[in-house]
């Protein structure tokens, strides 16, 4: 039986901003702009949105402020914020919505100035038990499956290293990509260590930038014009909030989100042309790829190596340059959903995945806390 949101909804227009220092912006200013070129993506007038979906660190109230910096009057709103997953979250929410006539037009959206803006304070995660021990939030969390994965299976330096190069070398493809510059193994094993095992090259970068989505029913999406990507399948699925609690550091809530999604979207990880993951840490893409089924539990490490994910390798992952050399401004899972759907548009330029249909996305939230995963396709997967 084919699940009811299998290819309900559909993203018709795209919108980012330049990525890196935009001096002297507020996040509201910076996703102006890309909602600005997702709308002349949809070719749409704002005033026809009537459905908001959008989350943001800064502003608890993110879904009222868009609606009165846009003058929209939505007949439905949703702000869940479940980290940086809460924009694949949207897609989730926002294809029930148009599925069931609840809006007609939805938007995601989001806009950060994480690299300008000198008064950040601490993350967003509220006094727990661990905060005594004054940890480095988040990459705490992150060295800690990292260095579980390399005790479990002998994941060495060298393949962490293997998705940083990787990642840089699709953002050498990217004229938009923060990082640019040539990249080696050596480099990121030899790099200023920030928490042990993880180095400086190994997370994410921290930068300004905006994105947004326009989406619409199947029924609709044939009347914009642009080619329609199809949300084929989604899942969502959390197994903790502190790192603390996490009853396995080798093993994310992606093991659960992803069969979900790819069981609603009826294909299998055989059959994804491109994969996007939430980098924030090289051992992020290793966890995502083993647990929704690239490879099998401990295979991460050699999967990664030799430039297998790579341009050039049998399965292109994070084709922008990930959170890892492209943008990464505090939450980053609305960007990896619009370089899958560039893909399938075949707009991605020169680093454009040839025959490229299916996409898989996994957004990632908290410490390895919240996992969505999501299937995009183009007309011909429907």
């Amino acid at each position: 039986m084919v699940h009811p949101l299998r290819g309900a909804a559909a993203v018709v227009g795209v919108g980012l901003t330049p990525f890196g220092e935009l001096t002297g912006r507020i996040p509201i200013e910076i996703m102006a702009e890309a909602v600005h070129n997702a709308v002349g993506d949809a070719g749409i007038t704002i005033d026809q949105i009537d459905g908001i979906f959008g989350s943001n660190f800064s502003d608890q109230l993110m879904p009222l402020t868009i609606a009165e910096y846009f003058g929209i009057k939505p007949r439905y709103m949703d702000g869940t914020n479940i980290g940086g997953s809460s924009f694949v979250n949207c897609l989730q929410s926002a294809a029930a919505a148009l599925k069931l006539g609840l809006c007609d037009i939805a938007l995601i959206a989001y806009g950060s100035n994480h690299r300008t803006n000198t008064r950040r304070g601490p993350p967003p995660h509220g006094y727990t038990v661990e905060t005594v021990y004054k940890p480095r939030y988040p990459i705490n969390g992150y060295a800690l499956a990292a260095a579980r994965h390399m005790h479990e299976f002998g994941t060495t330096k060298e393949q962490l290293a293997e998705v940083a190069v990787a990642a840089r070398q699709w953002a050498m493809k990217n004229p938009a990509a923060f990082m640019r510059n040539p990249l080696t193994i050596e480099e990121v094993v030899n790099a200023r260590m920030v928490v042990d095992p993880l180095g400086v090259r190994d997370c994410c970068l921290i930068t300004d930038g905006g994105g947004a989505m326009i989406m619409v029913s199947r029924e609709r999406a044939k009347d914009f014009p642009k080619a329609p990507i199809y949300m084929l399948g989604v899942g969502s699925a959390t197994t903790h909030n502190i790192i603390g609690e996490m009853a396995d550091l080798t093993t994310t809530a992606a093991a659960q989100s992803a069969p979900r999604a790819f069981e609603m979207a009826g294909v299998t990880p055989k059959d994804i042309d491109i994969v996007e993951l939430y980098d924030a840490f090289t051992i992020n893409t290793i966890l995502f790829l083993e647990d929704m089924g690239f490879c099998a539990k401990g295979e991460g490490g050699a999967f990664v190596s030799n430039g297998n994910i790579a341009p050039g390798g049998s399965l292109p992952v994070n084709t922008n340059g990930g959170g890892l050399s492209c943008v990464h401004p505090g939450m980053y899972g609305m960007f990896l959903m619009i370089e899958a759907v560039q893909q399938l548009r075949g707009e991605a330029g020169t680093r454009q995945v040839a025959g490229a249909e299916l996409a898989a996305c996994n957004g990632n939230g908290g410490f390895l806390s919240s996992q969505v995963t999501a299937i995009f396709g183009s007309a011909a997967t429907l």
